[in-house]
């Protein structure tokens, strides 16, 4: 690591104070005549039985209750703050996203031991439309991001932590006393790692595929410490004594924290489905009513998303397939108002589009194609490990390609792009100790780039914030077709 810790949080604090500004600049604006817009109007309502009732929801009138409540609890904090509009409502997703930044930058500056480029992909992820949108939001997906990549974050320290301690027994002569190696004590951040997921999945289930993915790979990262400490037999080791652990901590503790997101629920009276016991569904003696309540709950949702299915008569005009979300092929229109002032025009429009910024996402195929090459013709770990957190974002929803899908799904992946862009910026930078030729013109290679980007998202910054724009300006920034 940079041997000038200080330097590294000046630099992390920095970009997060940008990323500050950015996010939370006129955050009340706009609004559908003082109500929320697009999808906010069923999730900030919600949050504001969540923080009328202390903590959940309780409107069986209209059931359309169809996520866990955790992120609408923290919506509620806004609310609670600065009232029912929009900067109440919008508040905790801004804290969310520049939360996120931050943790970019330090998870960026310990994949590549470089403050410049944990500044970097602090930058680029400032700079992408698809975060920047959804942290301006009452909605739920940037809260999703956000635990996510706690949790990965935690998973890269761990790994340090697990080598470190391997290190040691290696050191001191007792890591070959077993041919599956030592173990390795209690790991407080897998623990942790867990403790995100739990909440992630308290925010949407689809959190479940990260808690699959990051647990395969936490198994992983131990065998191969375990072999390059020189254990005798490694994978076994990973399996008789990382395996239990892992799935405690990645599998038992992320349900313990998902459920301590429903305690409020719990301890209602009116939440939502909370006494269906003998009336809904038959009274199952040995079981706690309070389980059987959550579980009939979670029955009901599970089958409207199951349900939820693209057909003749069920299509969204935004909706979107996955084979599109990588390049962004098919945004989404959030807002639109077709008579507002202030462009300086006799008629003026204002909109907000969800837009990953093209100079980052149209670049993902090859992208994804250099990690794949590092990750497998060079067992570079760190490319692995961010391919198999993008990949968890992706991948899951080709399972059952006709339901309704929509691109706001791909929030969760753009930290993990973002990440892949920067290791690869890396490579294009070269190393410290290079020659002041070769460092000089990777440099301006990079500096180049990040000003593009940085260029493409002031250029749409007028559909990202529904800022009044004339209409001869949105036809401009409508550069592809499948963007109408």
């Amino acid at each position: 690591m940079p041997a000038n810790r200080l330097r590294g949080w000046l630099v992390t604090l920095a970009v997060t104070l940008i990323g500050a500004v950015v996010r939370f600049w006129n955050l009340g604006y706009p609004t559908d005549k003082g109500t929320p817009i697009f999808d906010e109007k069923h999730y900030v309502p919600q949050a504001a039985q969540v923080l009328r009732n202390g903590g959940y929801e309780d409107n069986p009138g209209y059931e359309l209750i169809v996520h866990p409540p955790f992120a609408k609890q923290l919506m509620a904090i806004g609310e609670g703050i600065f009232g029912y509009d929009g900067l109440g409502w919008r508040f905790a997703s801004a804290v969310a996203g520049t939360l996120t930044i931050l943790l970019i930058v330090r998870i960026a500056r310990r994949l590549t031991r470089s403050d410049l480029l944990g500044a970097i992909a602090g930058l680029l992820l400032i700079a992408d439309g698809v975060s920047h949108v959804q942290s301006r939001m009452g909605m739920l997906d940037i809260f999703l991001a956000l635990f996510v990549v706690i949790a990965f974050g935690c998973l890269v320290v761990d790994r340090e932590q697990v080598r470190s301690r391997l290190a040691v027994a290696v050191r001191e002569g007792f890591v070959d006393n077993s041919p599956y190696g030592p173990w390795l004590g209690f790991r407080w951040w897998r623990f942790g790692a867990g403790v995100a997921l739990g909440l992630a999945g308290g925010v949407k289930w689809s959190a479940l595929w990260y808690m699959i993915a990051f647990g395969l790979l936490c198994l992983v990262w131990s065998a191969t410490a375990r072999r390059a400490a020189g254990v005798e037999r490694p994978w076994a080791g990973a399996f008789a004594k990382d395996l239990l652990p892992s799935v405690i901590a990645l599998g038992l503790v992320p349900v313990a924290a998902y459920i301590a997101t429903w305690t409020p629920w719990m301890a209602s009276e009116t939440g939502i489905d909370r006494h269906v016991v003998g009336t809904k569904v038959e009274d199952i003696l040995w079981i706690p009513d309070l389980l059987q309540s959550l579980w009939y709950n979670a029955k009901t949702v599970f089958k409207f998303h199951t349900e939820l299915v693209t057909s003749a008569t069920n299509r969204h005009p935004w909706e979107s397939k996955p084979w599109t979300w990588p390049m962004g092929l098919r945004p989404m229109l959030y807002y639109w108002e077709g008579t507002v002032q202030g462009c300086g025009a006799a008629t003026c429009v204002g909109a907000i589009m969800l837009i990953g910024t093209p100079a980052m996402w149209w670049l993902a195929f090859p992208v994804i194609g250099w990690a794949l090459w590092r990750a497998f013709g060079k067992l570079d770990w760190r490319y692995a490990a961010v391919l198999v957190g993008y990949m968890a974002g992706l991948l899951p929803w080709f399972l059952k390609v006709d339901r309704q899908m929509y691109f706001f799904y791909v929030t969760p992946m753009a930290p993990f792009l973002v990440l892949m862009i920067t290791l690869a910026l890396g490579e294009i930078l070269g190393r410290a100790s290079a020659g002041s030729e070769r460092r000089g013109t990777g440099l301006l290679v990079v500096a180049l780039y990040l000003g593009l980007v940085v260029a493409n998202f002031v250029w749409l910054w007028p559909i990202l914030n529904g800022d009044p724009i004339t209409n001869e300006r949105w036809q401009q920034e409508l550069w592809l077709p499948s963007w109408r």
